[in-house]
């Protein structure tokens, strides 16, 4: 499962508002209550199992990425919000940096292979530095999907 597959121009989020990771999960967050890939009434449960998942290590990976993540059972299909923070979020990252580019995914429960391999997925893509700056420069969502969607034909 690659990002071009999980992301639509309206789940990328080209200025974050967020200053914390907390935060920036809760706009994630509504942001895919607002696009209808997750029902409203499971934005509670969701914010809090992401929560959880995060306080028990950050996933603030280092490189101005962080990449909140979760499975339940209240999906169907892996899903996903994407956030750029022109000014960082403090995301306890790995390396201290703030937080740059902010990847949310859910996987349905029991989906443990889909999972690990999203997650590294989207590790790999965010890592290559070239990458991170065509997203940063991207002037909207649309032109972030753009990249997004070439990157994943290399």
């Amino acid at each position: 499962m690659d990002l071009a597959d999980i992301l639509t121009k309206d789940q990328i989020v080209p200025d974050l508002q967020a200053t914390t990771r907390w935060e920036a999960i809760d706009e994630l967050i509504n942001n895919l209550v607002a696009t209808g890939k997750i029902k409203p009434e499971h934005r509670d449960a969701i914010a809090a199992v992401v929560k959880k998942r995060d306080t028990q290590m950050s996933t603030g990976i280092g490189f101005g990425i962080g990449i909140p993540h979760a499975s339940t059972d209240l999906i169907t299909e892996v899903v996903g919000a994407l956030g750029r923070s022109r000014k960082g979020c403090n995301f306890d990252a790995l390396d201290n940096q703030p937080v740059n580019l902010v990847m949310l995914f859910l996987v349905p429960q029991g989906q443990f292979q889909k999972h690990l391999h999203t997650l590294a997925n989207i590790a790999k893509l965010l890592h290559k530095a070239e990458f991170r700056q065509t997203l940063d420069q991207a002037p909207d969502a649309e032109a972030m999907l753009k990249a997004i969607k070439e990157q994943g034909k290399k």
